[in-house]
């Protein structure tokens, strides 16, 4: 901490720090640059992030966040009901959302298994995922989760558990990304890319 602050920035700095991808110099840098523009910066944060506490809810359904519940996708009668896509995170939603091609709905997980981090199904949304699997809506599951042990090891998990409804579960397709250079992937991502290939 900065030996010269008071104790409200001191605190400022400690929260801020806590915040993901910060660290305590972080923190610092974040800190100053609001307390030197707080009206333009500091006072406009201030009053959104009010607003967000007192407004943004889970959704019940699917567990994003929202003003409203159910969501404004889950309420949304365009979206295909037929398709539900599984995430990890919120975070995932907005990231699926930005590309526009998804037209179906969600379901965030909240996590994902790890037995060195403690965390079971209990921990996470997978009851919830198959009920709403289960009640015969749905034709199919795409797990979207990441290319990562953890990732992968849920989705096996997911599909296991998926298996007796009958629906369909898919994964999404992963391997070489579009403008990229063999030269410069790793060796998981080509061996992936080659046991995804397709016709051309």
């Amino acid at each position: 901490m900065a030996a010269s602050a008071g104790p409200e920035i001191e605190r400022l700095i400690a929260l801020l720090s806590k915040l993901p991808g910060l660290g305590p110099r972080s923190g610092r840098r974040a800190a100053l640059a609001l307390l030197k523009k707080r009206d333009t910066l500091l006072g406009p944060l201030t009053a959104a992030m009010v607003e967000a506490q007192a407004k943004v809810r889970t959704c019940s359904v699917c567990g994003s966040l929202d003003t409203s519940d159910p969501c404004s996708i889950c309420a949304d009668p365009t979206r295909d009901p037929r398709l539900l896509c599984v995430v990890e995170e919120v975070g995932s939603v907005w990231a699926m959302e930005r590309g526009g091609q998804f037209k179906g709905r969600y379901h965030v997980l909240g996590g994902l298994l790890s037995a060195l981090d403690g965390v079971g199904p209990e921990q996470l949304r997978v009851g919830e995922l198959v009920s709403r699997v289960s009640g015969g809506e749905i034709a199919e599951t795409i797990l979207a989760l990441p290319a990562t042990v953890d990732g992968q090891t849920t989705a096996h998990y997911l599909a296991d558990r998926l298996a007796p409804t009958g629906v369909s579960v898919t994964m999404l397709a992963r391997g070489v990304p579009v403008g990229g250079d063999l030269d410069w992937l790793d060796d998981g991502t080509i061996a992936q890319a080659l046991r995804a290939r397709r016709p051309a």
